[in-house]
């Protein structure tokens, strides 16, 4: 009797050629076929636009791309993923009786949480990379199978391992359950993973610390130990990765934050900004220096309340899909049964929306720009929170701009463009632009949704900036533009964003009237520049290392006294430099000058002048900058010209 063969499915090359083979054929095997070397030095593929594994079988007509280490972005992945493996293997070697959790790929490499009774400590992380490097050095074979949900609970039961039971129990009836196998050790996984441990480059990661973690980010569940690693290619982009960790750590604004006397935060109040004069100082002059951008670009500023009726966040849709996020406040009002619950504003959108609503409007009034420093409070878990980053109160530089749909193309061209002066403003050259197109779940019609697409991608296209297309990433109620600025050790923050939403207008009824007479439903254009003013200061103070430019500089001047016959000019210089706008204060303590000047510079002062008997005698000021060890001498007035123009702000 003669068997069946398989049927055969095409699959197509990035090139454009196309080749039959068996369905069921494994990525691993199309690589062989095409060459020996490329069988060798595969790492996985990407099928119908999915990363896959070499060992997964393709059933049906496809395309497909065969990956080596080449490709960074996949290899990088696999790596990452494949070192979060092995090292919950060398933990479960080292210590039998730890229980394993998840362990997922982040920016730059993993993590992974441990149920473990005892803490993890830095020698133990030195004990677990060299159990690391003796799994990659052995070149172990990496495996997967599809199991029953049946097997797959009875294996877990048998090893006491009640995290991946619970994970088990997530995953919906039908879905395949996954195991990979590193060499003897299993874990449950989506993959793909590399072909075996040996792929992975052993000089080319790092651990890097522990940190305790609930588990499924739950502060009701166990707390876990997380263990966090970092790896790359090879052990040059190891190093430099370190290196920038290193020049990170020096500039982390909680500490410059201590230094300069900016600000503080503190249990009674978590997630919320104390501002001290001088970080306040940075604050407003930010505030003031984009108020002046605003108004040269027409918005309107106003203020909406920061307390709402839950019935607008209803009817916004935000109280069935933010509510956890929300700080909610209940009042007893004077006769009602029940008390009134309102909540603090998470974002400003609904109330601009209230303010275009007062009032008819025409096509004439459109576009409309509505801009707000509106101050917003978010409920963020105690363990996401990091210094000015992440908070639970803060301002957006947040405006929004009701337009028609043929308006929406010139609106985000000008909001680019007021972006990029701004970023160059504020010392950031480099940044990038995502553009994620409709989702699965949206509102509006195809042909709305082919009109803003277009529009956004034809307003990038035509100031010649270059761009990436997030497919299906974009909000349920629109498309968007995403903004990376790029810091001065090379780290991306998204500050930016450019929203186009069909679907608030609609919840909120706002309408305008059109030149045919008919009422419509305007575009809102959701956008911001900063993103938040608390983190985008974080972000400076990193950026320039606490030495702001000196217009943002919160302490322009110091002016010591060498001598104390000298305080009577000292303070007469700190007057001429305040009435010319610039920031200035004296030391006139009894100190060495030495002493002033290293205090003054800790706290990251520009400029330091310094005045003794020749000064005065000569009316002059010996002038020491930031960062340079030389001395000058300048005239008064000279010094007065100079520093009130670099006082002036952008």
């Amino acid at each position: 009797m003669s068997q069946i063969s398989p049927p055969s499915i095409c699959l197509t090359f990035p090139d454009g050629n196309k080749r039959d083979f068996a369905a069921g054929v494994t990525a691993g095997e199309v690589a062989a076929a095409i060459s020996t070397s490329l069988g060798k030095k595969a790492i996985s593929a990407t099928v119908n636009g999915k990363h896959w594994d070499l060992q997964w079988p393709i059933s049906g007509d496809a395309t497909i791309a065969i990956h080596t280490m080449q490709d960074d972005a996949q290899a990088l992945e696999l790596i990452r993923h494949d070192l979060a493996h092995i090292m919950a293997r060398a933990v479960q070697e080292i210590w039998p009786d730890v229980k394993v959790t998840i362990g997922p790929v982040r920016d730059y490499g993993w993590f992974y949480d441990f149920d473990r009774a005892e803490p993890f400590t830095p020698e133990d992380l030195g004990q677990i990379e060299a159990r690391m490097k003796q799994i990659i050095n052995a070149r172990e074979p990496v495996k997967t199978e599809l199991w029953d949900r049946t097997r797959a609970v009875e294996y877990y039961r048998g090893r006491h391992e009640p995290f991946k039971l619970e994970l088990l129990d997530r995953i919906p009836e039908g879905e395949d359950i996954r195991m990979y196998w590193h060499g003897n050790w299993q874990d449950l996984c989506r993959g793909p993973h590399l072909q075996h441990t040996g792929q992975v480059p052993a000089d080319a990661f790092k651990l890097t610390h522990v940190a305790g973690a609930y588990w499924l980010g739950d502060a009701t569940r166990p707390m876990l130990q997380r263990i966090y690693g970092v790896a790359f290619k090879n052990r040059d982009d190891l190093k430099a990765h370190l290196t920038m960790l290193e020049e990170a750590a020096k500039r982390d604004h909680r500490k410059l934050g201590r230094e300069m006397d900016l600000f503080h935060l503190q249990e009674e109040a978590p997630g919320m900004v104390f501002w001290h004069p001088n970080g306040w100082t940075i604050y407003r002059a930010l505030e003031d220096y984009m108020r002046k951008r605003l108004r040269e670009q027409d918005y309107k500023e106003i203020k909406t309340p920061q307390v709402v009726d839950r019935v607008l966040w209803e009817k916004s849709g935000h109280w069935e899909a933010y509510r956890e996020n929300m700080f909610i406040v209940e009042v007893d009002e004077d006769g009602a049964k029940e008390k009134r619950i309102n909540a603090l504003k998470p974002m400003n959108c609904p109330c601009h929306v209230q303010v275009y609503n007062q009032g008819l409007k025409s096509y004439r009034d459109l576009p409309l720009r509505l801009a707000e420093f509106g101050s917003c409070h978010r409920y963020e878990s105690s363990g996401s929170m990091h210094g000015l980053m992440r908070v639970r109160g803060f301002v957006q530089d947040d405006a929004h701009i009701f337009c028609t749909e043929d308006q929406i193309e010139a609106e985000c061209a000008g909001f680019i463009g007021l972006l990029s002066s701004v970023y160059k403003d504020l010392g950031f050259e480099k940044f990038d632009i995502k553009l994620s197109t409709r989702p699965d779940v949206r509102v509006g019609s195809d042909e709305v949704w082919d009109k803003a697409e277009n529009a956004l991608q034809k307003a990038i296209e035509s100031l010649g900036l270059p761009y990436e297309i997030n497919e299906g990433d974009g909000a349920f109620y629109g498309p968007k533009l995403d903004f990376k600025l790029t810091d001065a050790i090379g780290r991306e923050w998204q500050c930016g964003t450019f929203q186009a939403d069909f679907n608030l207008p609609v919840r909120l009824d706002a309408e305008y009237v059109g030149e045919d007479g008919a009422k419509h439903r305007p575009v809102m254009l959701h956008r911001a520049v900063l993103g938040s003013f608390e983190r985008f200061i974080g972000i400076l103070i990193e950026n320039y290392a606490g030495k702001l430019p000196f217009w943002l500089a919160p302490r322009q001047v110091v002016v010591a006294s060498i001598v104390s016959d000298a305080d009577e000019y000292v303070r007469e210089v700190v007057a001429a430099l305040k009435k010319v706008g610039v920031r200035a204060e004296a030391d006139t303590r009894n100190e060495k000058i030495n002493y002033k000047v290293r205090e003054h510079s800790v706290g990251k002062v520009p400029v330091i002048l310094a005045i003794g008997m020749k000064e005065v005698e000569e009316r002059t000021v010996s002038v020491r900058r930031l960062g340079e060890n030389r001395t000058e001498t300048a005239t008064l007035e000279a010094i007065l010209s100079e520093l009130s123009a670099a006082a002036m702000m952008p």
